[in-house]
């Protein structure tokens, strides 16, 4: 279902000068010579759209540093001055946006911690109510993509049209190489609810170490992501928080040159037409995949049949094993990602459990609705 948001084209609120669209500027605002120091950097590689700052950093535990509070929205009013840099904050209170707002802050964004609880993103809406500044919002901590939309939807109705979703992944509690996981299918889906939103990626807070940036940046700009936001220090080794995540001023100039810039859209007439064909191929592939799916469909309301009338269980465990095994075998001969195949057989298994269910408890009350076994 298409999300039904008023919002104004990127490009009619941010200006890139150079391609792609880049905020960039410290963790933290640490004192007024390093922020000023790190934007004149910044704005000399001639790469950098809008400098950003944390003014109030919501830390995980009492005692970290939690920010240099109002008085680095004075640093950032400087910097501004004399770099020409539009200037970008988080904002987690209403006194947050009111403080940003008088000083003058060109972009606004909330939190992920803040994203995730309706009752912050509703008291930050209504104190942006009457204002015309840009907001952009960050997913949620945890991968619920209706908390990400509903808080894109309490700031849309506050009256802001110059809106923006950042991606900066999802916690979890599989350890990766990841601070928190891409789960790029998440971004894609909010993407498909609302085309016209501009989404832009936040490979610092996504890689957690400045060594993945870099891929964590190219595969944003392969996703058709509107920009980036990365996180610059004039010197990262003594930075005040997340030292490990920023990349100097020099670095970030680098990396970005690094990168290679897509077209979404196909020009070329050859290369249109041979895309049309083979996608014409994978449309009637995808449609034998679905009939075929349903004819499974068919024979495991049968099998549930007869469990029911034999008093069988619905899980056999033996059975599901030498299914995994075999067709992950056979997934992998046919150059299948292993990863691919175990998730596919668990979501087709997940179903064929559900229509099992049905049979047994027909007759017996209603199901839950999203009754779902999973399996290790």
């Amino acid at each position: 279902m298409k999300l039904d948001l008023k919002i104004q084209p990127l490009s009619s609120w941010i200006t890139a000068k150079a391609q792609p669209l880049l905020i960039a500027g410290p963790c933290s605002a640490e004192t007024e010579d390093q922020l000023v120091a790190t934007a004149h950097l910044l704005a000399a590689t001639g790469k950098v759209t809008a400098l950003r700052a944390g003014i109030w950093k919501p830390r995980t535990r009492p005692g970290e540093f939690e920010g240099i509070g109002s008085i680095g929205l004075e640093w950032l009013k400087r910097a501004k001055a004399e770099t020409g840099l539009p200037t970008a904050v988080e904002v987690a209170t209403a006194k947050h946006v009111e403080e940003a707002l008088k000083a003058g802050v060109d972009i606004l964004w909330v939190g992920a911690r803040s994203t995730a609880n309706p009752f912050t993103v509703q008291e930050i809406a209504d104190a942006l109510k009457g204002s015309d500044v840009p907001v952009m919002v960050k997913n949620p901590v945890n991968p619920d993509i209706s908390l990400w939309i509903g808080a894109l939807e309490r700031i849309n109705n506050a009256g802001i049209t110059k809106l923006a979703a950042i991606h900066r992944g999802f916690s979890s509690y599989e350890k990766t190489a990841f601070r928190n996981e891409p789960m790029w299918d998440l971004a894609i889906n909010l993407k498909t609810h609302a085309p016209e939103l501009p989404i832009i990626c936040d490979p610092s807070h996504i890689s957690g170490n400045r060594e993945l940036i870099p891929y964590v940046s190219q595969k944003a700009l392969d996703m058709d992501m509107q920009g980036l936001m990365i996180e610059s220090h004039i010197d990262p080794s003594v930075a005040w928080t997340d030292a490990k995540q920023q990349v100097t001023p020099s670095a970030l100039s680098e990396l970005i040159d690094r990168l290679t810039l897509r077209q979404p859209e196909v020009v070329n007439t050859q290369v249109k037409d041979a895309l049309a064909e083979l996608r014409n191929k994978i449309d009637k592939i995808d449609d034998l995949v679905i009939q075929k799916l349903a004819e499974r469909m068919k024979i495991v309301e049968q099998i549930g049949n007869y469990k029911k009338d034999n008093g069988i269980t619905i899980l056999q465990v033996n059975r599901w094993d030498e299914i995994l095994q075999k067709r992950s075998n056979y997934g992998k001969a046919l150059n299948l990602h292993a990863d691919f195949t175990e998730k596919l057989l668990e979501l087709i298994h997940s179903e064929s459990i559900r229509k099992q269910t049905e049979i047994m408890n027909a007759g017996q009350g209603e199901a839950p609705v999203q009754e779902q076994l999973t399996h290790s």
